[in-house]
């Protein structure tokens, strides 16, 4: 074999491990964000001045246009160019991460989180997109992905610890500069491997539609973390949950009538797949909003430092990575149907036991039940995605995993709106005092574990056995 040979075989062979390592830094350092914000949360309200709602908005910023733009993001990327929308969201990635570490004021920091969501919502669903091009052999694209997806889990140990070192050390702002790092090398090694390539065949851009769902649901959040600031009966809350609700119906009506779009409802009809997105979006439902009270929880009620928090949250996302490794070993041999049910209701029960909790309360119970809460994620992630895929027609795949991905969204951020707005109603706009926090934690935890037994339930009815024999 020739020097030329060799050298082209090992090119071919680094380049698909490069795009893996771009990916999966891609996804990595999105969820890092996600983490280490919420553990944030109370240095940023001290320093920044700033009240439940302010925080809530610190958190639900990025979640809604993450959310909003998920499925615009791949549109953009079969139009335009997959390596083009990825570079592009790294960079508004970059540039609101640094605004955030800048940020003066919570007007400027929940800016900044705008940027960095628009950033997540052109980059993460691209870098599924150029594995499947990296990997075209299923067997080491299955691998790939695998690997992709532990990402999620490694940003949930990475993040809390570290990060609760820094703020306690540096302060909350360098949780910000961390990221920058591993978005630079996520940025050079795109440019390094990944070819440029695109299918503008047969796509268009859903202008009306996105403009829709984003009004719809901005509108939606705004009226619920809003609400006790203005008064819930106030005519601009009022009036901002109509424009939501005609939004939404103007919505279904446009896109049942749009060739190519953005909300495909015809597949909102198949039970099966429709139960898969409610049980999707009521896990996120609950456990962002546990992810955003808990950490406050440790440092307001008992008093512990970011780190110290960060390391009373680690059974929960310890569980979900090693739980995630065997989940879909239980799909094959129970069935979506049972695992999906065990998931849910382990979240379910884990958020119910957090719901009690008070001062004096045993840390060793507070850890059981996060321990509960991860082994429910770990058990669900995988089978809720492979329903989702299964119920449709191979060649929609790409459509199923879009839907999915933009509920689970959707879910986390009407959670942090809605059950933090719970939480707000009776903790107060500061939540300083230990019974006020405890007040509020109580009815938005229990509200959370309510919304994830529902999830159980609704798989329990509608995920039957005879239709989930591919995702099994």
């Amino acid at each position: 074999m020739t020097l030329a040979a060799t050298s082209n075989r090992k090119a071919a062979q680094t380049a698909p491990r490069l795009v893996l390592i771009a990916s999966s830094l891609a996804v990595l350092f999105a969820q890092i964000d996600t983490s280490v914000v919420n553990l944030a949360l109370k240095s940023i309200g001290s320093d920044l001045h700033a009240g439940i709602s302010a925080m809530q908005w610190v958190v639900d910023a990025y979640n809604l246009v993450y959310a909003s733009l998920l499925l615009t993001g791949g549109t953009l990327g079969d139009l335009y160019g997959r390596r083009r929308i990825f570079v592009l969201g790294i960079a508004l990635f970059i540039v609101g991460t640094l605004v955030c570490a800048l940020a003066p004021n919570a007007t400027v920091l929940i800016a900044g989180r705008v940027v960095s969501g628009l950033g997540a919502a052109f980059m993460v669903p691209m870098s599924l997109v150029l594995l499947a091009l990296a990997y075209p052999e299923r067997h080491e694209r299955a691998h790939a992905m695998g690997v992709w997806a532990s990402c999620n889990g490694l940003a949930f140990i990475i993040g809390p610890i570290l990060g609760g070192w820094l703020v306690d050390t540096i302060g909350w702002r360098s949780i910000f500069y961390l990221i920058l790092p591993i978005c630079a090398a996520a940025l050079a090694l795109t440019y390094a491997a990944v070819r440029e390539s695109a299918e503008p065949a047969g796509r268009r851009l859903d202008l009306p539609g996105q403009v829709l769902a984003i009004a719809g649901l901005v509108a939606f959040a705004f009226a619920a973390i809003e609400g006790s600031h203005w008064g819930w009966t106030s005519p601009l809350i009022l009036g901002t949950t109509a424009f939501a609700v005609a939004a939404y119906g103007l919505l279904v009506y446009v896109e049942a009538r749009t060739p190519g779009p953005l909300l495909p409802l015809e597949f909102l009809r198949r039970p099966t797949f429709s139960a898969s997105l409610a049980c999707a979006g009521l896990m996120t439902f609950g456990m962002y909003a546990l992810l955003f009270i808990m950490p406050l929880y440790f440092q307001t009620v008992r008093g512990t430092t970011p780190f110290l928090a960060g390391l009373d949250l680690m059974p929960m996302p310890i569980a979900f990575f090693v739980v995630s490794q065997f989940a879909g070993t239980l799909n094959n041999r129970l069935g979506p149907r049972v695992v999906m049910t065990a998931g849910m209701l382990c979240m379910g029960l884990g958020a119910l036991t957090l719901a009690f909790v008070g001062k004096a309360s045993s840390l060793i119970m507070i850890e059981c039940a996060l321990l509960v809460v991860g082994i429910g994620l770990g058990l669900n992630t995988a089978p809720v995605n492979g329903v989702a895929v299964a119920a449709l027609p191979p060649a929609r795949s790409g459509t199923a995993s879009g839907m999915l991905n933009t509920t689970r969204m959707v879910g986390a951020t009407l959670g942090v709106a809605i059950l933090g707005a719970l939480f707000a109603a009776h903790a107060g706009p500061q939540a300083a005092e230990a019974s006020d926090f405890l007040a509020g934690l109580h009815v938005a935890l229990a509200g959370g574990g309510g919304a994830e037994l529902l999830g159980a339930l609704i798989a329990v009815v509608f995920l039957r056995k005879d239709s989930l024999k591919q995702s099994a």
